[in-house]
C-alpha cells in the first residue's frame, strides 16, 4: 500500500487538479500550478509509473445516459475470488468491490430498463460462484466514487 508521504506538495496538487477535472491542456494546467508543462508531464508519467493515476476518462452520468436501473447487490460467496471475477465479466456491472462484513462483495449494476435489470440480477443468482445475493436499487447518486477527490494539500 503507498503513503502520503511520498508525495510532494506539488505532487498532491496535481493529484487534486486532475481529480476536479483534467480537460484543460498541460499547458493550462501547468500555468495553473505555476510550473513549466514538461514538469508537470514529467511527474503525471511518474504518478502513472507509480499506479497512482491509472488514465484520464469523463465522469458518466448513467442516469443521464439512459441507465435508468442502478443497483447495488451484495454478494454471498464459498469462492469469492471466482464470485469476483464472473461478476466483473457482466457488460451491466459497473464496479466490483471486496468488502468485510456481512456479505463478501459488493456489485454496482446499470441497465437501460427494468426487463435488463432484472436479467442481469438473475444471471448473478444464477451463477455457481455466488451462493446469495441482496439487491438494492438505486434511486439517486448523491455523490459518486468519481467526486471524491481526496484533501491533499492546505488549498495553497
Amino acid at each position: 500500500m503507498g503513503d502520503l508521504k511520498q508525495f510532494d506538495q506539488l505532487d498532491r496538487r496535481i493529484i487534486e487538479m486532475v481529480c476536479t477535472s483534467s480537460q484543460g491542456s498541460y499547458r493550462q494546467m501547468a500555468i495553473q500550478l505555476g510550473i513549466h508543462p514538461s514538469t508537470l508531464i514529467q511527474r503525471l508519467k511518474a504518478l502513472e509509473e507509480k499506479g497512482v493515476i491509472n488514465g484520464f476518462r469523463a465522469k458518466i452520468d448513467y442516469f443521464t445516459m439512459g441507465f435508468d436501473y442502478m443497483g447495488v447487490v451484495q454478494i454471498y460467496s464459498e469462492d469469492v475470488v471466482a464470485a469476483e471475477k464472473d461478476l466483473a465479466s457482466f457488460d451491466e456491472v459497473v464496479a466490483v468491490y471486496d468488502v468485510t462484513g456481512e456479505a463478501d462483495a459488493i456489485v454496482i449494476v446499470a441497465c437501460e430498463d427494468r426487463e435488463a435489470f432484472y436479467a442481469a440480477i438473475k444471471r448473478i443468482g444464477a451463477l455457481p460462484t455466488v451462493s446469495k445475493s441482496n439487491t438494492s436499487i438505486i434511486l439517486d447518486v448523491v455523490k459518486s466514487p468519481d467526486d471524491f477527490v481526496p484533501k491533499l494539500t492546505d488549498g495553497q
